[in-house]
């Protein structure tokens, strides 16, 4: 009988703020959303944070698109980062200084239901400006069982 080891992202390293982090660097594209979701399945499986996980890996799918969409440059830069308190934060880093803007799409719109999905399955989600661009990202924090 074998057994299937889940394989860790890559990248693994001490946070300065008490964090554990895994990265990617990945194409600026939209099938870079397929390695995205694998980087947020093996951290959140790895920490054991598995209700948790599908409502990230939803959230990192819809960031990715984002930035595939409306970003500038070729590459993105994924992060997955627990907080030593047990929160969670998936972001992404793109090229582009105009923050996302969350809309009501027509019921038949193909497009543009990308952040209130963010905003349905995180804790809390926002946008850092940053000297070359932005960060997006989006919270998980697991449920206090008393």
């Amino acid at each position: 009988m074998s057994r299937t080891a889940v394989e860790r992202p890559p990248l693994l390293f001490p946070g300065s703020q008490g964090e554990t982090s895994y990265s990617r660097m990945l194409p600026r594209e939209p099938e870079s959303a397929a390695v995205a979701r694998y980087l947020v399945r093996g951290a959140f499986s790895y920490w054991c944070l598995d209700e948790l996980v599908e409502g990230a890996a939803l959230a990192v799918t819809e960031l990715v698109a984002n930035s595939a969409q409306h970003a500038r440059g070729t590459t993105i830069h994924v992060a997955v980062a627990l907080h030593r308190t047990g929160w969670v934060r998936v972001s992404v880093v793109d090229r582009d200084h105009k923050p996302p803007a969350q809309r009501m799409p027509a019921d038949d719109a193909e497009r543009g239901r990308g952040l209130a999905l963010v905003d349905a399955v995180a804790t809390q989600w926002g946008v850092d400006p940053l000297p070359w661009g932005k960060r997006v990202w989006a919270d998980f924090a697991p449920e206090v069982r008393t």
